[in-house]
């Protein structure tokens, strides 16, 4: 891991570094050329397109018939999965839908000055897609934490996109907890092949009208190049965690914090920035001490080694200046006098308070969405949340004493903009 002190000569410039944020496109010019040859296909051929991706990408050969899963499958996932599972999948979903109700936005009206009354109403979408990545292992949270907010919002219709093994089988406690969590319909299919099916239409895949959830660089590139014939969430990429601790920081927790990010392997991001000297060598000893009992140490030395960084600042006004130019996607936030520093954050997808406030909570069990703003976005993004899933119309009503307390105005502003139909368009109703 990249270990760096404020005096030390690079120091400066790997901080710069930091500040910055996720470029649309960014994955590559191959990536994106990709991407758009397999949306055109998508667009073009349909599920045959479909098909051939998959079975090129994921070795898996599917038919309008394989293609969905099916209530045979759902049910021999129930009868697989441990009850343990079940109660765990059943107390995320019931936090994330006590969370999502209360982030929901609900429908108002008041009069304007005039006798106006204006308004809006919030209603949810009729149809939308979630993806669920596959890849080393099955992701049964992500599962709740986008289908169930779509569940909780009320939405009719939720198809999620999610691969299957070589078998054509999905991952029994995966496909459980998008049952549990509303799915309606259950697609067999990844990558930008899944995205463009859910966003265009097939055949036998009817499109939506949103997309949620994260993915690798295609799923997201996929997302980035369709917005406009879909609407979609965010662009979350690689995972990260910062952590910004003081001296009265325990380096056990601080470093299991920091190994249970790089679990996720691939282009993870750890980071940890302290003012203090001791703690960050503490840290240090104790990843080494616990990294060799833990199932995915592989993976997690190459996200120590490529993707993980530790930083002495000079002050912790320093650490957390650097937590708002990085803007991750988790920030933890250990000091003393916690609320006060609390106060400086603006810039991070979520935000743990506290010594025992673990990210691995969060990720599973807490309320909140794990689908968060990554690559410097969370300066412009938010992460998931149940009023994403609603589409919102502003109402105006009014009488004819409104309408004629309206009038000067109106004429005004007709009479500036040279239109005077606008204008008409009132005064005929005071007349």
């Amino acid at each position: 891991m990249k270990v760096l002190s404020y005096k030390d000569a690079g120091y400066a410039r790997f901080v710069k570094k930091l500040n910055r944020r996720a470029v649309p496109g960014a994955a590559g010019i191959k990536v994106e050329g990709i991407v758009s040859s397999i949306i055109a296909d998508v667009q073009k051929r349909g599920n045959a397109a479909v098909f051939e991706y998959t079975q090129k990408f994921d070795g898996l050969k599917l038919t309008s018939k394989s293609l969905f899963v099916s209530q045979k499958e759902i049910d021999e996932a129930y009868a697989a999965v441990d009850d343990d599972v079940k109660k765990a999948v059943a107390a995320s979903k019931r936090n994330i839908h006590a969370f999502a109700k209360r982030s929901m936005r609900k429908n108002w009206k008041a009069k304007n000055r005039e006798g106006v009354e204006v308004g809006e109403r919030f209603t949810p979408y009729d149809r939308v897609g979630v993806y669920v990545p596959g890849g080393k292992a099955p992701l049964v949270s992500s599962a709740l934490m986008t289908a169930a907010f779509a569940q909780a919002a009320e939405v009719p219709e939720i198809i999620a996109a999610t691969p299957a093994g070589k078998d054509g089988k999905i991952n029994p406690a995966l496909l459980y907890a998008l049952v549990e969590s509303g799915a309606t319909e259950v697609v067999k299919v990844g990558g930008a092949q899944a995205i463009a099916a859910m966003a265009l239409g097939t055949k036998t895949v009817a499109p939506v009208e949103k997309i949620f959830g994260p993915g690798n660089v295609f799923v997201v590139e996929a997302k980035r190049q369709l917005v406009g014939a879909v609407s979609i969430d965010l662009l979350p990429g690689p995972s990260e965690v910062l952590i910004v601790a003081d001296k009265s920081a325990n380096p056990k927790f601080i470093a299991a914090d920091m190994l249970a990010q790089a679990e996720h392997a691939g282009d993870s991001v750890v980071g940890f920035a302290t003012n203090s000297k001791r703690l960050l060598g503490q840290v240090q000893k104790e990843i080494e001490k616990q990294a060799p009992a833990l199932s995915r140490e592989k993976y997690i030395r190459e996200v120590l080694k490529k993707g993980t960084f530790c930083l002495l600042t000079k002050t912790l006004q320093e650490a957390v200046d650097i937590c708002n130019d990085f803007a991750p996607e988790h920030l933890s936030l250990v000091v003393e006098d916690e609320d006060k520093w609390l106060d400086e954050i603006r810039n991070a997808g979520a935000i743990y308070v506290g010594p025992l406030a673990a990210v691995a909570v969060g990720d599973f069990v807490a309320g909140p969405s794990h689908t968060l703003p990554t690559g410097g976005s969370g300066k412009s993004f938010s992460g998931l949340r149940a009023d994403q899933f609603q589409r919102r119309a502003s109402i105006v009503r009014m009488d004819q004493k409104a309408v004629k307390k309206s009038l000067p105005t109106v004429e005004t502003f007709a009479r500036v903009e040279g239109l005077d139909a606008h204008g008409k368009s009132v005064s005929i109703r005071v007349q």
